[in-house]
Protein backbone atom coordinates (compact mmCIF):
# COMPACT_ATOMS: atom_id res chain seq x y z
CA UNK A 1 0.00 0.00 0.00
CA UNK A 2 1.48 3.48 -0.65
CA UNK A 3 -0.03 7.13 0.19
CA UNK A 4 -3.33 7.52 -2.34
CA UNK A 5 -4.22 11.27 -2.30
CA UNK A 6 -7.53 10.10 -3.70
CA UNK A 7 -8.53 7.60 -0.87
CA UNK A 8 -8.54 9.21 2.85
CA UNK A 9 -9.90 9.35 6.22
CA UNK A 10 -9.44 12.54 7.27
CA UNK A 11 -9.81 13.25 11.15
CA UNK A 12 -9.48 15.90 13.71
CA UNK A 13 -10.95 16.08 17.32
CA UNK A 14 -11.68 18.69 19.42
CA UNK A 15 -11.51 18.36 23.01
CA UNK A 16 -11.65 19.71 26.74
CA UNK A 17 -8.09 20.62 27.06
CA UNK A 18 -4.35 20.43 25.34
CA UNK A 19 -2.97 17.01 27.55
CA UNK A 20 -3.95 13.93 25.64
CA UNK A 21 -3.58 12.00 28.89
CA UNK A 22 -6.55 13.84 30.27
CA UNK A 23 -8.73 15.55 27.17
CA UNK A 24 -12.02 14.23 26.29
CA UNK A 25 -13.32 14.38 23.35
CA UNK A 26 -16.31 17.35 22.32
CA UNK A 27 -16.61 17.28 18.50
CA UNK A 28 -14.67 14.01 16.31
CA UNK A 29 -14.95 14.90 12.44
CA UNK A 30 -14.21 12.21 9.99
CA UNK A 31 -14.08 12.98 6.02
CA UNK A 32 -13.99 10.09 3.90
CA UNK A 33 -12.87 10.89 0.14
CA UNK A 34 -13.03 8.73 -2.17
CA UNK A 35 -11.81 9.97 -5.87
CA UNK A 36 -14.68 13.07 -6.46
CA UNK A 37 -16.94 11.45 -3.47
CA UNK A 38 -16.65 13.54 0.04
CA UNK A 39 -18.53 11.98 2.73
CA UNK A 40 -18.27 14.23 5.87
CA UNK A 41 -19.35 13.46 9.53
CA UNK A 42 -19.01 15.45 13.06
CA UNK A 43 -20.14 13.75 15.66
CA UNK A 44 -20.72 16.35 19.25
CA UNK A 45 -19.74 14.58 22.26
CA UNK A 46 -21.45 15.48 25.58
CA UNK A 47 -17.99 15.15 27.47
CA UNK A 48 -18.94 14.49 31.08
CA UNK A 49 -17.48 16.70 32.13
CA UNK A 50 -17.04 20.75 32.49
CA UNK A 51 -15.26 22.10 28.83
CA UNK A 52 -12.87 24.80 30.52
CA UNK A 53 -13.51 28.37 29.30
CA UNK A 54 -10.20 28.15 27.51
CA UNK A 55 -11.04 24.85 25.11
CA UNK A 56 -14.47 26.77 24.30
CA UNK A 57 -12.73 29.85 23.42
CA UNK A 58 -11.34 27.69 20.94
CA UNK A 59 -13.99 25.44 19.34
CA UNK A 60 -16.81 27.61 20.90
CA UNK A 61 -18.83 24.63 22.44
CA UNK A 62 -19.84 25.07 25.67
CA UNK A 63 -20.46 22.51 28.50
CA UNK A 64 -24.48 23.44 28.16
CA UNK A 65 -24.47 22.90 24.34
CA UNK A 66 -22.67 19.89 24.46
CA UNK A 67 -24.95 18.17 27.52
CA UNK A 68 -27.79 19.51 25.67
CA UNK A 69 -27.05 18.32 22.72
CA UNK A 70 -23.91 15.55 22.47
CA UNK A 71 -24.50 11.98 22.45
CA UNK A 72 -22.63 10.23 25.33
CA UNK A 73 -18.78 10.75 25.22
CA UNK A 74 -17.91 6.99 25.21
CA UNK A 75 -20.66 6.57 22.42
CA UNK A 76 -18.51 9.10 20.22
CA UNK A 77 -15.19 7.34 20.96
CA UNK A 78 -16.76 4.01 20.35
CA UNK A 79 -17.94 5.20 16.72
CA UNK A 80 -15.01 6.98 15.98
CA UNK A 81 -12.60 4.22 16.46
CA UNK A 82 -14.49 1.96 14.67
CA UNK A 83 -14.96 4.06 11.51
CA UNK A 84 -11.15 5.08 11.97
CA UNK A 85 -10.60 1.38 11.83
CA UNK A 86 -13.20 0.49 9.10
CA UNK A 87 -11.27 3.34 6.91
CA UNK A 88 -8.17 0.90 7.44
CA UNK A 89 -9.03 -2.03 6.31
CA UNK A 90 -10.61 -0.61 3.27
CA UNK A 91 -7.34 0.62 2.45
CA UNK A 92 -7.52 4.32 3.06
CA UNK A 93 -4.89 6.45 4.61
CA UNK A 94 -5.57 8.28 7.55
CA UNK A 95 -4.71 11.99 7.78
CA UNK A 96 -4.37 13.52 10.83
CA UNK A 97 -2.57 16.93 11.39
CA UNK A 98 -0.41 16.22 14.42
CA UNK A 99 -1.36 12.94 14.97
CA UNK A 100 0.56 11.89 18.10
CA UNK A 101 -2.02 14.78 20.12
CA UNK A 102 -5.41 13.76 18.16
CA UNK A 103 -4.07 9.40 18.04
CA UNK A 104 -3.40 9.57 21.77
CA UNK A 105 -6.20 10.97 22.80
CA UNK A 106 -7.91 7.42 21.70
CA UNK A 107 -5.36 5.40 22.97
CA UNK A 108 -5.72 6.98 26.48
CA UNK A 109 -9.62 7.01 26.27
CA UNK A 110 -9.24 3.60 24.74
CA UNK A 111 -6.32 1.32 25.84
CA UNK A 112 -7.15 -1.47 22.80
CA UNK A 113 -6.92 1.43 20.28
CA UNK A 114 -3.82 0.61 17.92
CA UNK A 115 -2.34 1.88 14.50
CA UNK A 116 -3.31 -0.73 11.91
CA UNK A 117 -2.64 1.28 9.01
CA UNK A 118 -1.14 4.29 6.97
CA UNK A 119 -1.29 7.64 8.64
CA UNK A 120 -0.45 10.62 6.98
CA UNK A 121 0.85 13.57 9.23
CA UNK A 122 0.99 16.79 7.28
CA UNK A 123 2.12 18.58 9.96
CA UNK A 124 5.52 16.51 10.58
CA UNK A 125 5.48 15.82 6.50
CA UNK A 126 5.74 19.76 6.21
CA UNK A 127 8.73 19.58 9.42
CA UNK A 128 10.54 16.78 8.22
CA UNK A 129 10.21 18.01 4.36
CA UNK A 130 11.13 22.44 4.87
CA UNK A 131 12.91 22.36 8.28
CA UNK A 132 14.51 25.91 7.39
CA UNK A 133 11.40 27.93 6.86
CA UNK A 134 10.72 30.47 9.46
CA UNK A 135 7.43 30.79 11.29
CA UNK A 136 4.45 29.52 12.99
CA UNK A 137 3.09 25.75 11.21
CA UNK A 138 -0.25 26.37 12.78
CA UNK A 139 -2.70 24.29 10.54
CA UNK A 140 -3.86 27.89 9.95
CA UNK A 141 -0.41 28.85 9.18
CA UNK A 142 0.10 25.63 6.31
CA UNK A 143 -3.22 26.23 5.12
CA UNK A 144 -1.55 29.86 3.46
CA UNK A 145 1.76 28.38 2.68
CA UNK A 146 0.35 25.54 0.86
CA UNK A 147 -2.43 28.09 -0.80
CA UNK A 148 -5.64 26.10 0.42
CA UNK A 149 -8.69 27.02 2.10
CA UNK A 150 -9.85 26.60 5.58
CA UNK A 151 -13.34 27.43 6.24
CA UNK A 152 -13.08 27.62 9.64
CA UNK A 153 -10.76 27.51 11.72
CA UNK A 154 -11.01 24.49 15.39
CA UNK A 155 -14.18 23.39 13.93
CA UNK A 156 -13.60 20.26 13.45
CA UNK A 157 -14.61 19.06 9.92
CA UNK A 158 -13.09 22.48 8.36
CA UNK A 159 -10.13 21.25 10.58
CA UNK A 160 -10.02 17.73 9.06
CA UNK A 161 -10.84 18.86 5.18
CA UNK A 162 -7.84 21.30 5.44
CA UNK A 163 -5.42 18.74 6.47
CA UNK A 164 -6.47 16.21 3.85
CA UNK A 165 -6.27 19.35 0.90
CA UNK A 166 -2.42 20.16 2.50
CA UNK A 167 -1.67 16.60 2.06
CA UNK A 168 -2.93 16.80 -1.45
CA UNK A 169 -0.69 19.97 -2.34
CA UNK A 170 2.38 18.26 -0.23
CA UNK A 171 2.02 14.97 -2.51
CA UNK A 172 2.09 17.82 -5.32
CA UNK A 173 5.38 19.44 -3.83
CA UNK A 174 7.03 15.96 -3.17
CA UNK A 175 5.90 13.25 -5.57
CA UNK A 176 8.42 10.74 -3.99
CA UNK A 177 5.90 10.67 -1.03
CA UNK A 178 3.13 8.61 -2.71
CA UNK A 179 5.71 6.28 -3.93
CA UNK A 180 7.22 5.19 -0.71
CA UNK A 181 4.86 1.90 -0.04
CA UNK A 182 3.35 2.27 3.90
CA UNK A 183 6.06 1.05 6.43
CA UNK A 184 8.10 3.03 4.44
CA UNK A 185 6.36 6.21 4.73
CA UNK A 186 5.71 5.30 8.91
CA UNK A 187 9.20 5.06 9.53
CA UNK A 188 9.94 8.45 7.34
CA UNK A 189 7.86 10.16 9.53
CA UNK A 190 8.36 8.47 12.57
CA UNK A 191 12.15 8.97 12.33
CA UNK A 192 11.64 12.35 11.53
CA UNK A 193 9.80 13.32 14.23
CA UNK A 194 12.29 11.63 16.60
CA UNK A 195 14.65 13.87 15.28
CA UNK A 196 12.59 17.57 15.15
CA UNK A 197 11.62 16.04 18.90
CA UNK A 198 15.32 15.79 20.21
CA UNK A 199 16.54 19.14 18.44
CA UNK A 200 13.93 20.67 20.50
CA UNK A 201 15.14 18.93 23.76
CA UNK A 202 18.42 20.08 23.04
CA UNK A 203 17.64 23.63 22.19
CA UNK A 204 15.15 23.66 25.73
CA UNK A 205 18.46 22.03 27.33
CA UNK A 206 20.47 24.62 26.15
CA UNK A 207 17.81 27.92 27.40
CA UNK A 208 18.15 25.63 31.10
CA UNK A 209 14.29 24.62 30.43
CA UNK A 210 12.01 21.80 31.38
CA UNK A 211 12.53 19.02 28.79
CA UNK A 212 10.46 16.13 30.67
CA UNK A 213 7.22 17.12 28.20
CA UNK A 214 9.16 16.54 25.49
CA UNK A 215 8.01 13.02 23.95
CA UNK A 216 9.71 11.49 20.70
CA UNK A 217 7.25 8.39 19.66
CA UNK A 218 5.28 8.79 16.12
CA UNK A 219 2.12 8.59 15.67
CA UNK A 220 1.31 8.13 19.13
CA UNK A 221 2.77 9.41 22.43
CA UNK A 222 5.05 6.63 24.08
Amino acid sequence: MTFDRSRLLSFDLETTGLDPHTARIVTSAMIRIEGRSVDPLELLADPGCEIPENATKVHGITTEYAREHGQPHDEVLKETISRIRAGWDDGLSLVVYNAPYDLSILRCLDPEFTVTGLVYDPYIIDRIKDPYRKGKRTLTHLCEHYGVRIDKAHEATSDALAAARIAWKQVQVWPELAQMNEGELMEFQAVGFYEVQQNLRAWLSEQGKDTTRVFTSWPMQG
